[in-house]
C-alpha cells in the first residue's frame, strides 16, 4: 500500500536559521520553502521536513542519515565544511570516525545544530 510511495522524512529544530543554515550550505540540500511550521528541502527526491518545536530532547540515536558512495571522501568533504564525527568507546573507529561492521558496511555518525544525531553510511 505505502510500499509505492514517496517518504517524507521530519527533524525537529529549535532553531529554523541555524538549521537552514546547516542542511543547505553544510549538507547541500536544495531548500524549498519555510511554510511556517517547517522548513522543507528536497534530498534526491525525497522532502525532509526540519519542523520548528519548541523545546525537545534529541534522540541518543540516529534519527536521519545517507546511503552513500566512497565514505572516506564524503567524511572528509563534511569535516571541512565544519561537520564534527561522533566517537563511541564501545566500538572501534578509524581516524575520521568511521566504523566499519563485520559485514563490511561501513558507518559515520554526527550531529546537526539543535543536537540530532545523523548518519552517512555506505553498504557493501
Amino acid at each position: 500500500m505505502l510500499g509505492s510511495t514517496n517518504i517524507v522524512a521530519f527533524v525537529p529544530t529549535r532553531d529554523a536559521e541555524k538549521a537552514r543554515a546547516f542542511y543547505q550550505e553544510v549538507l547541500g540540500l536544495r531548500f524549498i520553502k519555510d511554510d511556517g511550521f517547517a522548513l522543507m528541502f528536497d534530498a534526491n527526491g525525497i522532502m525532509v521536513r526540519v519542523a520548528k518545536s519548541g523545546d525537545f530532547k534529541p534522540a541518543q540515536f540516529t534519527i536521519l542519515g545517507w546511503e552513500i558512495h566512497g565514505i572516506e571522501k564524503v567524511v572528509a568533504s563534511l569535516q571541512q565544511r565544519g561537520v564534527i564525527f561522533e566517537r563511541f568507546g564501545f566500538f572501534e573507529q578509524d581516524k575520521l570516525g568511521i566504523w566499519t561492521a563485520p559485514t563490511g558496511d561501513k558507518v559515520a555518525w554526527f550531529k546537526d545544530p539543535d543536537g540530532n544525531v545523523l548518519s552517512v553510511s555506505e553498504h557493501v
